[in-house]
C-alpha cells in the first residue's frame, strides 16, 4: 500500500426530510446564492421545500447552470454574488450544479482570471462556504472538493480542485431522485460504477481493504441496477444507488493505491466535442480502456472478474477477459449503449481526442500510459 494523507470535512445529512435541517447549517443572517439547473425542482417539490426551510433568510436564486456545467454561465453567478454581496452557496440539483458552484465559489473573489482556477488549477484564495442538497446521485462531488467545467468558447472540459472547495454540508434526501427520468439514473449508475473502477482496476498495491471496499460498492450497484429499472419508486434501492455514489468518490477507496483517471479524461473530450453525456462516454471508454491496457491490469481483472461477475474460469487471464465482456453488458442492461456508432460518431473522434492529447502534451493511467497515441487506439477499439 501507498502512503496517503486523507482528510474530509464534509457532513453528510442522508435520508427523508433532512432538507428542512437547513436553517441549522447555514449561518445566521447570511446571505445565500441558491444554484439550480434547468427548473426540475420546481417541478418536483425540493424548490418548495428548501424555501420553506429558508423563510427568514436573504436569498437569491440562479437557475440555469448546464448539464455540462459553462465557465461562462458560472461566471455570471459570480459577477451577482459580487453584486448582491453574497456570503454563502446553496447547489439545489445534482453534481453538475454543485460542480458550477464550487468554481463560483473560487471565481467570485479571484484576483487573476478565473480560467486559470481551471486549467492550470490555481490557488483560489478566497472562496465562499457552499452547501448542498444533491438530487441527481452520480458525480460524488457531494463529499469531495472537485469539479468539472466546460467552456464554450475554446471546446474544453476540464477538471479542477482545491481543498477549500469541500462542501460545508451534504442533504441526501432518497425521495428527490424519484423524478429523475430513466436515462439520468443510468447514467448515474455508470458513473458510479466507472468511479470505483478508476481507483479499482489498476496495479495490485497490497490493499485488500480498499479492494474490498471497492468491490462492495460494486456489487451493490450490481444488485440495485435491475431493481430501480423494475421499480423506479421504491425509495431503498433509490437511497442505496445515492449512497453508492458518494461512497465512490470521496477519497476513501482511493487511499494508498494507484488510480487510473484515463477512461475519465478521454470520456470528458468526447462530452466536449460532440456532446454525448457524462456516463454515456464512460460506458463507451472504459472496455477500450481495460481492453488496450490488459497487461498492466490483468490481476486485478481476474479479481474483479471472480468477485464481483461470479466468474469461475480456472484460468486468470480468461476471468480477466470475461470480466469486461460483464462490464460492458452490464452498462448494456443498464440502459447505456456502449459504442461510437451507437451514438453516430466515427473514427473521426480518435483523431480529435488524440490531437487534444498530443497538444496538452498530457498522458494519463496509473503509470502514464495513455497519451495522445493510446487514446487513439482506445477509441479506435470502440468503433
Amino acid at each position: 500500500m501507498e502512503n496517503f494523507d486523507y482528510f474530509n470535512p464534509v457532513r453528510i445529512l442522508f435520508g427523508e426530510g433532512q432538507i428542512a435541517r437547513l436553517p441549522s447549517l447555514i449561518p445566521t443572517g447570511a446571505r445565500i446564492l441558491l444554484t439550480a439547473g434547468g427548473g426540475s425542482i420546481r417541478t418536483n417539490g425540493v424548490f418548495e421545500q428548501v424555501t420553506r426551510a429558508l423563510t427568514g433568510f436573504s436569498r437569491t436564486d440562479f437557475f440555469g447552470i448546464e448539464a455540462n456545467p459553462l465557465f461562462e454561465t458560472c461566471l455570471e453567478a459570480a459577477a451577482l454574488c459580487r453584486r448582491e454581496k453574497i456570503d454563502f452557496l446553496l447547489a439545489v440539483g445534482g453534481g453538475s450544479v454543485l460542480d458550477a458552484t464550487k468554481l463560483i465559489a473560487a471565481a467570485t473573489h479571484f484576483d487573476g482570471d478565473p480560467w486559470d482556477l481551471v486549467s492550470r488549477e490555481a490557488a483560489p484564495g478566497r472562496t465562499l462556504p457552499l452547501g448542498t442538497v444533491l438530487t441527481l446521485p452520480a458525480t460524488g462531488s457531494e463529499m469531495n472538493a472537485f469539479s468539472v467545467i466546460s467552456r464554450a468558447a475554446t471546446g474544453e472540459k476540464l477538471g479542477f480542485g482545491s481543498p477549500e472547495l469541500y462542501p460545508r454540508f451534504a442533504i441526501l434526501d432518497p425521495r428527490t431522485t424519484l423524478s429523475l427520468p430513466p436515462r439520468q439514473v443510468a447514467n448515474g449508475i455508470v458513473d458510479t460504477f466507472v468511479h470505483v473502477t478508476e481507483q479499482y482496476l489498476t496495479r495490485p498495491a497490497d490493499a485488500p481493504l480498499q479492494d474490498r471496499q471497492a468491490e462492495a460498492i460494486l456489487l451493490t450497484l450490481v444488485d440495485e441496477a435491475p431493481k430501480v429499472r423494475a421499480n423506479p419508486d421504491h425509495l431503498p434501492t433509490r437511497a442505496n444507488l445515492m449512497w453508492c455514489a458518494t461512497q465512490a468518490l470521496n477519497g476513501l477507496i482511493g487511499c494508498g493505491v494507484p488510480q487510473d483517471w484515463s477512461t475519465h479524461m478521454i470520456g470528458h473530450e468526447l462530452t466536449a466535442f460532440f456532446g454525448l453525456d457524462h456516463g454515456q462516454s464512460l460506458a463507451v471508454v472504459l472496455p477500450g480502456v481495460l481492453e488496450l491496457l490488459f497487461p498492466e491490469k490483468s490481476a486485478k481483472l481476474a479479481q474483479f472478474g471472480e468477485r464481483v461477475w461470479g466468474i469461475r474460469e480456472v484460468n486468470a487471464t480468461a476471468r480477466a477477459r470475461a470480466a469486461i465482456a460483464r462490464t460492458e453488458a452490464f452498462f448494456q442492461e443498464v440502459g447505456v449503449a456502449t459504442r461510437l456508432g451507437d451514438y453516430g460518431i466515427g473514427s473521426e473522434a480518435a483523431d480529435k481526442v488524440a490531437a487534444r492529447f498530443a497538444a496538452r502534451g498530457v498522458a494519463h493511467g496509473e503509470s502514464g500510459q495513455v497519451d495522445a497515441e493510446m487514446a487513439r487506439k482506445i477509441l479506435l477499439s470502440r468503433l
